[in-house]
C-alpha cells in the first residue's frame, strides 16, 4: 500500500509538472533604466572688455543756475575710449563730446575726459565715473569754465563687437566765467559702442 501511495504521488506530481511546464511564458528581462540626462547649469555669458571703442549717445540734460533758474536741454554727441579687463573688475578712460541744446540759452557744448571703473558681470558691466568737463556757451560769447563731474553708468555687450548702455552724471562749475555764478547740471544718456 506505501508502494502505491508512493506511485500515484510521483505521478501525480510529475503529471502536474508537465502540465504546467508548456503554460509559463519566457522569462522577460526588463530594460536597464535609461540614463537621466541632466541640463548643464545655466553659464553667465562672457565678454571681455578689454579693447578700444568708439560711439555715439543722446539724452537729456537739466541745468541749473545758482540764480535759481532751472534750465531744460536735450543733448548728442560722441565718446571714445579704451577699456582694460582684469577679471572682475574693468578699468578705463574716455573722452566725450556732447552739444546740447539749452532752451533760454542757445546752443553750448561739454567736452569730458572720464575715468571709468567697472564691474565684469559677463555681458553685462556697471561702472562708476568720474573726471574733468569744460562747457561752452556759444550763443553768450563762447563763455566757458571748467569743472567736475561724476556718475554711473551700466553697459550690455550685446554682441562682441557691439555694446549699448546707459549713463547718468552730476557736473559742478563754480564761478562761471564772466557769469559769476555755480551751474550744475544733471545729464541722462543713451549710448551705443563699436569695440574693436
Amino acid at each position: 500500500m506505501l508502494r502505491s501511495l508512493l506511485t500515484t504521488s510521483a505521478l501525480i506530481a510529475a503529471t502536474t509538472t508537465a502540465a504546467t511546464a508548456g503554460g509559463l511564458a519566457d522569462p522577460v528581462m526588463a530594460p536597464a533604466p535609461a540614463p537621466i540626462a541632466v541640463a548643464p547649469a545655466p553659464m553667465m555669458a562672457s565678454a571681455d572688455w578689454t579693447g578700444f571703442y568708439i560711439g555715439g549717445s543722446v539724452g537729456t540734460s537739466d541745468v541749473n543756475v545758482a540764480d535759481g533758474d532751472d534750465i531744460d536741454a536735450s543733448n548728442y554727441g560722441i565718446q571714445a575710449g579704451y577699456l582694460y579687463d582684469l577679471g572682475a573688475v574693468v578699468l578705463g578712460g574716455e573722452i566725450d563730446y556732447d552739444k546740447l541744446d539749452v532752451d533760454g540759452l542757445g546752443d553750448a557744448s561739454v567736452l569730458r575726459l572720464k575715468g571709468k571703473v567697472g564691474y565684469d558681470a559677463g555681458a553685462f558691466m556697471p561702472y562708476v565715473t568720474a573726471g574733468g568737463a569744460q562747457l561752452t556757451l556759444k550763443d553768450l560769447g563762447d563763455i566757458d569754465d571748467t569743472g567736475y563731474f561724476y556718475g554711473v553708468g551700466a553697459d550690455y555687450a550685446v554682441t562682441d563687437n557691439v555694446r549699448v548702455g546707459a549713463e547718468v552724471l552730476q557736473h559742478k562749475f563754480e564761478d562761471f566765467n564772466t557769469v559769476n555764478a555755480d551751474v550744475e547740471a544733471t545729464t541722462m544718456a543713451l549710448k551705443v559702442s563699436y569695440s574693436f
